[in-house]
C-alpha cells in the first residue's frame, strides 16, 4: 500500500471545522477527564455538541468519543471506564445497555486491497438490553442483537443475535440468554 497517496475519499466527519476543534479542545477533555466525575454534567456537555442522548444515562471517567455528533444513546444506559466510541459513522446504542469498563466501538476500517488503504466507514448498532463486557472490541458494520451478551474481552466484526451469549476472539455462540426479558417491564420496553 501507499500510505504516501492516502486521502479520506467523500468522507467527511460531519460537523464544521470550528465545531471539531471546540469539541477536540474543550468538550473532549472535560468528557474524558476523571476531574468531573459528575455524569450528568458529560451528558450535557455531549448534547451541547450535538449527541442524542436519553434519561438515566451513566458515564463513567475516562470515556473517549471521536465524534458526539454522531452518536445517538438511549435511555437508562451504562457507559464504563476507559470505554472508546471511535465513531467516524454512526454509533446507535438502545435502552437498558451496558458497555462496561474498556470497551472499543471501532466504526472505520481500511481496504487491504485498495493501494491506498482507502477509508471504509460503517455504523455500530447496538439494541436494548445488551451487555459488552469489559475489554470487549465491535468493529464496523455491525449489529448486537436485542439482549445479546458480547463477553469478557470478546472480539466482533460480525452481527450478533438477539438473546444470545458471545464469546472468544473471534467470539462465538456460548448458549441463550434467558430471564433477562423478565426483567424489563412493558412499560419500560418502549422507552
Amino acid at each position: 500500500m501507499r500510505l504516501d497517496n492516502y486521502t479520506v475519499g467523500s468522507y467527511t466527519p460531519g460537523a464544521p471545522y470550528s465545531q471539531q476543534l471546540l469539541w477536540y479542545f474543550i468538550g473532549s477533555p472535560l468528557v474524558e477527564s476523571y476531574w468531573l466525575p459528575i455524569s450528568s454534567i458529560k451528558v450535557s456537555i455531549l448534547r451541547l455538541f450535538g449527541a442524542s442522548i436519553g434519561k438515566g444515562v451513566n458515564i463513567k471517567p475516562g470515556v473517549r468519543i471521536k465524534f458526539p455528533w454522531r452518536l445517538t444513546i438511549g435511555n437508562h444506559v451504562w457507559i464504563g471506564e476507559n470505554t472508546w466510541i471511535d465513531n467516524l459513522a454512526t454509533v446507535v446504542i438502545e435502552n437498558h445497555v451496558c458497555l462496561s469498563q474498556g470497551v472499543y466501538l471501532c466504526t472505520g476500517n481500511h481496504d487491504w486491497n485498495h493501494p491506498n488503504f482507502k477509508l471504509i466507514p460503517a455504523p455500530i448498532h447496538i439494541q436494548e438490553g445488551s451487555w459488552i463486557a469489559a475489554k470487549s472490541v465491535i468493529g464496523p458494520g455491525v449489529t448486537i442483537g436485542r439482549g445479546a451478551v458480547l463477553a469478557l474481552g470478546s472480539v466482533t466484526g460480525r452481527s450478533l443475535e438477539a438473546s444470545i451469549i458471545y464469546s472468544g476472539n473471534p467470539a462465538q455462540p456460548i448458549k441463550k440468554r434467558t430471564e433477562w426479558e423478565d426483567v424489563v417491564s412493558p412499560t419500560t420496553k418502549n422507552e
